[in-house]
């Protein structure tokens, strides 16, 4: 994968933050992309507009590559060969899917009936493993051939993977966080799964937080909150945010 950059997809209409006295203000433009979901279809499709249209910004995806999906394994593959490094960064936050399988991985016993639930059979397939049952031999066969498919490489980069990412008062994470709490203070658990506050009370402190996690019909920037998820394994709509100075403009495959 070439390092991903820049502006793609169709565009749509640009972010209202009406309501929010806080001004939308990076220390430079960047591009927000949401949960991928095992599609390596579109992500290769918006690299190529990226690459071809737009180059010279810095993305950054806000985690749930896996899971859902069909092709789990080569979406891993492709972020891993992007680089946060140079003139092109691309940043990989860490998805509350990564964090199932993670604990798959560690405990498969206690942990493997819910991740295979949300999406974990589909990452289990797309590495070759087939489905053996949900008692806890079966749990400990399949988390022992998922860890050799995958192999430390993938394990590790997994691990990894940090939870927040920001560029002036812009702050993307995987799934919000408490409003109550500066940003560097929150639990990684809000970051990756969410704060039930989130949605319902605006931060006081002029920061805005771009996220997925939560499908939306249409992408929106509005109260400090700026919503990047629009279902890309079923819908086929693979979302960035590109966030300027002052702005934010939607493009969406």
């Amino acid at each position: 994968m070439a390092k991903l950059m820049g502006i793609f997809g169709r565009k749509s209409d640009t972010g209202d933050a009406k309501g929010f006295t806080h001004p939308i203000a990076p220390q430079q433009p960047f591009l927000a992309i949401g949960d991928v979901h095992g599609r390596v279809d579109l992500v290769e499709k918006l690299e190529q507009i990226i690459l071809t249209n737009a180059p010279g910004l810095p993305a950054v995806f806000v985690g749930d590559y896996i899971d859902r999906g069909e092709n789990s394994a080569q979406v891993l593959e492709l972020m891993m060969s992007a680089s946060e490094e140079g003139n092109q960064p691309v940043f990989c936050l860490r998805g509350n899917h990564e964090e199932m399988c993670l604990n798959f991985l560690d405990n498969p016993i206690d942990n493997g009936e819910r991740w295979l639930k949300f999406g974990g059979l589909q990452t289990l397939s797309s590495y070759g493993v087939s489905m053996a049952g949900t008692d806890p031999m079966s749990m400990q066969r399949m988390r022992d051939a998922l860890a050799l498919a995958m192999g430390d490489r993938v394990i590790d980069w997994l691990r990894a993977r940090p939870v927040h990412w920001s560029s002036g008062n812009i702050h993307v994470t995987h799934a919000g966080a408490d409003p109550a709490r500066p940003i560097p203070d929150q639990p990684t658990r809000n970051l990756t799964w969410g704060h039930k506050n989130f949605a319902e009370k605006a931060r006081t402190d002029g920061q805005w937080v771009v996220y997925g996690h939560v499908i939306v019909d249409q992408p929106k920037a509005a109260m400090g909150r700026i919503a990047v998820d629009t279902g890309a394994y079923a819908t086929g709509r693979l979302t960035a945010a590109l966030i300027a100075d002052g702005k934010v403009r939607f493009l969406t495959t």
